[in-house]
Order: C-alpha cells, then sequence, then structure tokens
C-alpha cells in the first residue's frame, strides 16, 4: 500500500468529516437539532449559516465535530440516543469495509475502534455514560469516575507492557 503525504491528508480529512456527518444525520433523523458542524480547531478561518447550523473551518485541521442540543438528546429514548452517538463509529467501519485495503479504509477502521474505547468525550465514553445513567436512573459519580478513568488505566498498563 503506497502511501503519499496527499493521500494522508484527504483519507484523514474524509474520515473525521464521514464521522462526524454520520452523528449529524442521526441526530436529524431523531430530531436533535444540531447547533455547529466544524473542521479542525484553533482560529475560525471563515464560517456560514445554513439551515439553523453554524459551519466552521479553523486553522489547524486536527479533527472535527458537531455540536447539538445534549439536553434535546438526553430527552430521547436509549436507543435513539445510542444510535446518534454511535452513529459515526458506524459510518468508519462501512467505509473501512468498503475501501478495505487501502489507507482510506485502514483509517477509518482504526478511527472506529478508537472512538470505542472509553476515552473521555469519545463516542465509547459518552455512550457508556448514556448507559449507566439508565441503569441507576441517575448520574452515579463513582460509576461514572470509575468508567472515565478505566481507559487511562488500561492505555497506561499496556504502554508499560510494551515498553518492557
Amino acid at each position: 500500500m503506497h502511501v503519499s503525504a496527499i493521500n494522508i491528508i484527504l483519507s484523514f480529512a474524509g474520515a473525521l468529516v464521514f464521522h462526524e456527518m454520520g452523528h449529524f444525520l442521526a441526530a436529524r433523523a431523531c430530531r436533535v437539532p444540531v447547533t455547529q458542524a466544524g473542521f479542525g480547531w484553533g482560529p475560525k478561518l471563515f464560517g456560514f449559516r445554513v439551515n439553523g447550523v453554524d459551519y466552521q473551518l479553523h486553522l489547524l485541521p486536527l479533527g472535527a465535530y458537531i455540536r447539538m442540543d445534549m439536553s434535546g438528546l438526553q430527552r430521547r429514548p436509549l436507543f435513539q440516543q445510542l444510535f446518534v452517538l454511535l452513529a459515526g463509529i458506524a459510518v468508519n467501519l462501512i467505509l473501512g469495509a468498503i475501501a478495505w485495503g487501502t489507507f482510506f479504509g485502514t483509517l477509518n477502521l482504526v478511527l472506529a475502534v478508537g472512538n470505542l474505547f472509553p476515552l473521555y468525550q469519545h463516542d465509547g465514553w459518552k455512550s457508556g455514560m448514556v448507559i449507566f445513567r439508565r441503569v441507576f436512573r441517575r448520574p452515579s459519580p463513582l460509576v461514572e469516575w470509575s468508567f472515565t478513568l478505566s481507559a487511562g488505566l488500561i492505555g497506561l498498563i499496556l504502554l508499560l507492557r510494551a515498553s518492557f
């Protein structure tokens, strides 16, 4: 598999945008208002507004995001909450399968698996929080902190194991 700098940049940008489009379309399907969609971080280069959504492009092309009405999402049934939260991962899995054997396909699979881990503010973490709050019928700080710290501890253990 030959990978050029252009391929890396376009594959990374495409995988991020498609991932966030998955969340965006799922939120719209579940009637959860989306307020902002952005690509990159840092200072805003430009933006525009269409149908109540602010679209923004930022200076550093490292990441993408969708901002939605989280209280509106939390009022939805559990299935719809998980559908919206996991839609980006589903899109990456589908693209990974379609583009199997290419850098773009591999990158999509890596993004999908990485987003399943319970890392703070990643899709797996958010989905876990939704499930725990439903199971306990309220926020449980002990469970939520334990869940949040678990990924860091697992990562530290894997890092230490790999270095020996």
